[in-house]
């Protein structure tokens, strides 16, 4: 399975198009609701992610969570997620069920209450 769809891909990119103008004139970037959920199947690992760079779009931003109960905001490289191995082959996959219900930020202040992304 491809890590991102064509869709999800567009929108990413849109969001990110979208902050970065915002980041060019006033700094006040928008909240974006994750646009996809991607996890190891075999650790904890979760990330949500909103967006993607314009100019760099393997750079994903979003709410990233390895498992150690530290989630933060940030980016990560897909290339890096795509290169990831765990037993018996597995991958990093998308959650093909998932549908953000809150933005962002509201899913880092949770997660970070708690410990770890709750989606």
């Amino acid at each position: 399975m491809k890590l991102l769809t064509q869709s999800q891909i567009d929108q990413l990119l849109e969001n990110g198009r979208v902050n970065a103008a915002h980041i060019g004139k006033d700094g006040k970037t928008e909240d974006f609701k994750p646009v996809v959920k991607l996890f190891c199947p075999w650790t904890d690992a979760v990330w949500l992610i909103s967006e993607l760079n314009p100019d760099d779009p393997d750079l994903a931003f979003g709410l990233c969570d390895l498992g150690f109960g530290c989630p933060e905001l940030g980016d990560v490289r897909l290339s890096e997620l795509e290169s990831v191995t765990g037993p018996m082959g597995l991958k990093v996959e998308r959650d093909l069920q998932f549908t953000a219900n809150a933005t962002l930020s509201e899913y880092a202040a949770e997660a970070q209450r708690i410990g770890a992304i709750v989606a």
